[in-house]
């Protein structure tokens, strides 16, 4: 039973359910008090100790179905048959600590294991091949697989361990005898061996989805993370959308931890001392000082032209899913004129939105300097002393006046102004580039092509308001 538990919880830890030492052992105390037989009953307790968040509650959701499954009860049934060794856990994945019989295909001593491992084949004992894979999974280290692409390596140690060599050899005999007796021999031994290859896939499929999916999830989220915007392909977008969600979650969650330590503030001796003059001093209600930080403020300014546009997509799908802690979110994007786009992307679905505004204001000469003309003329009232403007833009105007005496103006009256800029530092300045001119009015001028760089530029913009 600890086993099984064990297990289980290091499931849920490798998909991302954190799942601490504490609440490890409630759930083992918890198990004791509810048994393992009524498995709604196991299902709802074990999701109550072991699941913190809605997130978290959706893994054990899928999990426990996955890891307590059919198939894993049939395989506890089938070790309690006689002489196997007792009663193991009800409800055990791979339950008691046989040792598996490698190359016996279950024959038993003196029995054929090429007959056995067909008898298996047959289907003619569910709960003994059932054992039989639990057996062979174990000894092969199925549970460690990490990635969908190790199935067929795992599968053929399986195969291996329940004795599929000797049927090989067996196969092989039939086949050079070149008659009627051995052609028959040898199809019902291939049709043998593709059931059981069948059955040890099934296994190690499953196996995947409970301790190797998240792994390679993971992993595939680290690469791509790393990944230029500019190089990503159709086939990313989706795995894209999804981490920049969590990421963006992640980001709010830490924020608001940190304001949440820094409101406790320093005791204020002199306002609780007054507050507690009716309990003769007694400090009954306490009173902090706590210094009043502005709510994050962001306006951004996105230059939509061919080569910056992916780039767009994500910095605005990764703001408005942050839109939790920045709820004053104000969005312009440009390219020959600009464009107020706060509305569209509220409304619409993000993909939809994003269509609508590289149609308006996509096409045409990038103009830098008219871009921050019309920001400064037409909507300088949502830029005060609480806001951080946030360009994104590789900044080539086609040699177009930069003016930046606009640029100045719109940098002096806002809290913070920060540039993300999608081309690497060596670039600046170059050709029609006018970041250079831009650089001084700019708090923070960085490089930003990753969702890596973004989440680092955007934690440093939210950390001004912490």
């Amino acid at each position: 039973m600890e086993r099984t538990l064990t297990r289980y919880i290091r499931a849920l830890r490798s998909a991302g359910a954190g799942v601490s030492t504490t609440e490890a052992m409630d759930a083992a105390r918890t198990v004791e008090v509810v048994g393992w037989e009524d498995r709604g009953v196991l299902k709802t307790a074990l999701g109550t100790v072991l699941a913190k968040s809605v997130e978290e509650k959706a893994i054990h959701e899928q999990l426990f179905e996955l890891y307590f499954s059919r198939e894993a009860a049939a395989s506890a049934a089938a070790e309690r048959q006689p002489g196997e060794g007792g009663e193991p856990d009800a409800g055990q994945p791979g339950g008691g600590e046989a040792e598996p019989q490698a190359g016996d295909g279950e024959g038993g001593e003196g029995g054929d294991p090429v007959e056995a491992l067909s008898a298996l084949a047959r289907g003619e004992n569910p709960g003994q091949l059932a054992m039989a894979l639990e057996r062979a999974g174990a000894a092969a280290g199925v549970d460690e697989i990490r990635f969908a692409t190790q199935s067929g390596y795992f599968v053929r140690k399986m195969m291996e361990q329940m004795g599929v060599e000797a049927l090989e050899a067996r196969l092989m005999e039939a086949l050079s005898r070149r008659n009627a007796e051995g052609d028959a021999e040898a199809e019902a031994l291939m049709g043998a061996r593709s059931a059981l290859q069948k059955q040890a896939r099934a296994f190690v499929e499953a196996r995947f989805e409970i301790y190797g999916r998240s792994a390679q999830d993971a992993f595939m989220n680290e690469i791509l993370a790393e990944r230029s915007f500019g190089a990503l392909g159709r086939s990313d977008t989706e795995r894209m959308r999804a981490l920049v969600e969590r990421m963006a979650k992640r980001l709010a969650v830490r924020h608001a931890r940190r304001r949440k330590v820094r409101d406790r503030g320093r005791l204020d001796v002199r306002r609780t001392l007054r507050a507690n003059a009716g309990h003769d001093g007694v400090p009954f209600d306490i009173i902090w000082k706590i210094k009043r930080k502005d709510r994050p403020k962001i306006v951004a300014v996105c230059d939509v032209s061919g080569s910056v546009a992916q780039y767009v997509r994500f910095l605005l799908l990764f703001l408005h899913a942050l839109k939790e802690k920045v709820t004053d979110l104000e969005t312009f994007a440009f390219s020959a004129h600009l464009a107020d786009v706060s509305r569209p992307l509220e409304t619409l679905p993000f993909e939809t939105a994003m269509r609508a505004i590289v149609d308006e204001v996509g096409s045409g000469g990038t103009d830098y300097g008219a871009a921050f003309l019309e920001l400064y003329r037409d909507f300088g009232e949502v830029i005060d002393r609480r806001t951080t403007v946030l360009v994104l833009g590789d900044g080539r105007s086609n040699y177009s006046n930069p003016r930046l005496d606009v640029f100045k103006q719109i940098a002096d009256q806002a809290k913070r102004l920060v540039w993300l800029c999608p081309e690497p530092a060596t670039n600046w300045g170059s050709g029609d580039s006018c970041l250079l001119e831009y650089r001084p009015f700019c708090t923070l001028l960085t490089h930003c092509s990753t969702v890596t760089d973004l989440e680092r530029a955007l934690d440093e913009i939210l950390m001004a308001y912490d």
